[in-house]
């Protein structure tokens, strides 16, 4: 099955039902349908089976149809980050080569900036208004029949390209094909509770991995509404409004919503389950979300880029176990779900035992074809036997849940001990002085590195109270040896905070470390 025929098979079902909401535009399933059709046949009078089409927008209604009409016409979709520097877009876009930029009339002074390094673009469609070097997306469209394109992709397609965030040295672009992205689907779909005449409220960066749970959305019928970009009045004025009853935000997210007292003024009594994910939640931030919003449900999973999407999974309903019954599981990220198999190994890629920690490797139809133009990245991450290396550290329990315990680059070794920075944030979060924390680890002289815990304050307190704190709670070995406080954690599209960052500014002295 093709990514690409979704709207088609959910106008079927349900084409005078609503499919998307943007702003004040309403598509039903029959015109999203036509509009995506349209787009394809656009597109297929322009370019050749196999090239490229890049957008750089915030989230619209036009980029849920660039999702399927970009490969309908047997074409891949960059999908390319708007907060990257002009720089950096010139690499993705040189890298990856699209004939067509799709863009935002707000992102376009700045392609026109790297316009000489960007050769393979062919033509400009703007989304929004009018200019002299670019077509609009609805005369683009216009152009294009609404019937099903006789250029049909296959399922080894490449479907989308997402660049991974660059964390460490230049990103890479993620493969994903449309059997990649239909496995990550279908895997959500078995997994994931599914509600009758849900109506979802879309929140992240749609350039994220996190889109595909639209197709997923599409194929269940159900109303998504979607928000250009995240604040919390935006957010809660949505769930009023449309009587949204289900979303997924990243802990960041929620963690807003939590911290701002306008959260009170608005009606929120038709959210029934609210999904996390992007980054690690902190354990005390969800406690604080249940007794919140005492009947939602949560779920959870993990997932990356490379995955197409999740293949792990916690229900509402062991959350709810969880909590009762005070279960340690609150902190996993579930179980292996239906069509993904996950193995914690050693560095040989032998299984550790039941509660030791090892890198996830992970098989499946929605592990990614490979990483583009880089066949040494693609051949590194994969052990024999097709098995993808996450480059995350979990660990089993008894039960067959699992916990991520951290990212295995950022692991610190401090006089011969393996420290777990997730571990020691969970300690801090526990404070309540504590608003975001992020620990990584810097040179040392006599320990080889030192854990350094970077600090946004909720309230006054000092690196003295809180490296105490911590050594009531954890080994000694393991609590920070500095703290340095920060007004905002430099994070990534995905939420995930930028560590080699903070250690560069560490590093540059730009932070100034404080000692017990």
């Amino acid at each position: 099955m093709l990514l690409s025929d979704i709207p088609a098979i959910a106008a079927h079902h349900a084409p005078e039902k609503v499919a998307v909401r943007f702003q004040d535009r309403v598509f039903t399933y029959a015109q999203l349908r036509d509009r995506c059709w349209r787009l394809s046949n656009a597109l297929v009078q322009v370019t050749d089976r196999g090239d490229r089409v890049a957008i750089l927008s915030e989230n619209c209604s036009e980029y849920a149809e660039c999702y399927y009409g970009v490969p309908g016409a047997a074409l891949g979709l960059v999908l390319l980050n708007y907060r990257l520097s002009a720089r950096e877009l010139a690499y993705i876009i040189g890298n990856s080569e699209p004939r067509i930029l799709v863009v935002e009339q707000k992102y376009l002074p700045i392609i026109r900036q790297i316009r000489a390094e960007i050769p393979s673009v062919e033509q400009l469609i703007l989304i929004d208004g009018e200019a002299e070097d670019a077509i609009s997306y609805e005369a683009f469209l216009a152009t294009g029949a609404a019937q099903e394109p006789l250029r049909k992709p296959v399922e080894e397609d490449l479907c989308w390209l997402l660049y991974t965030s660059g964390t460490t040295g230049l990103p890479k672009g993620a493969m994903l094909s449309h059997k990649n992205l239909m496995g990550a689907v279908f895997n959500s779909m078995c997994a994931w509770d599914a509600g009758v005449d849900d109506v979802c409220l879309y929140t992240f960066p749609q350039f994220h991995v996190a889109g595909y749970a639209m197709p997923t959305y599409h194929l269940r019928n159900y109303d998504v509404v979607i928000l250009k970009t995240f604040d919390v009045e935006t957010v809660l004025g949505n769930i009023e409004r449309y009587g949204v009853t289900s979303t997924a935000m990243a802990p960041t997210m929620i963690a807003m919503l939590l911290e701002d007292p306008i959260a009170d003024k608005y009606d929120l009594s038709s959210i029934k389950r609210i999904g996390y994910g992007a980054s690690a939640m902190p354990a005390e931030v969800l406690r604080r979300a249940r007794q919140r919003w005492p009947g939602v449900g949560f779920s959870t999973g993990f997932g990356m880029t490379e995955l197409s999407g999740n293949v792990m999974f916690m229900s509402p309903a062991d959350h709810d176990r969880a909590a009762d019954h005070d279960l340690p599981i609150l902190s996993s990220v579930g179980r292996q779900m239906p069509f993904a198999r996950v193995r914690v190994v050693d560095d040989d890629g032998h299984d550790v035992p039941v509660g030791a920690p090892g890198e996830l490797v992970i098989k499946g139809d929605q592990v990614l074809m490979g990483y583009w133009k880089n066949p040494e990245a693609t051949k590194s991450s994969f052990f024999e036997g097709g098995w993808f290396r996450s480059g995350d550290v979990g660990r089993w329990d008894e039960d067959g849940y699992l916990y991520i315990v951290d990212r295995k680059k950022d692991m610190i070794l401090t006089g011969g001990e393996n420290v777990y920075p997730r571990e020691v944030e969970e300690v801090l979060y526990q404070h309540p002085a504590v608003l975001e924390a992020a620990v990584i680890g810097a040179p040392d002289p006599k320990w080889g590195e030192k854990v350094v815990a970077v600090i946004c304050r909720r309230s006054d307190v000092d690196g003295e109270e809180l490296i105490a704190f911590c050594r009531e709670r954890i080994a000694s070995y393991k609590k920070p040896k500095h703290v340095v406080f920060i007004d905002i954690l430099p994070r990534n599209a995905s939420g995930k905070v930028l560590k080699r960052e903070l250690r560069d500014r560490i590093a540059s002295g730009e932070l100034v470390l404080e000692d017990a």
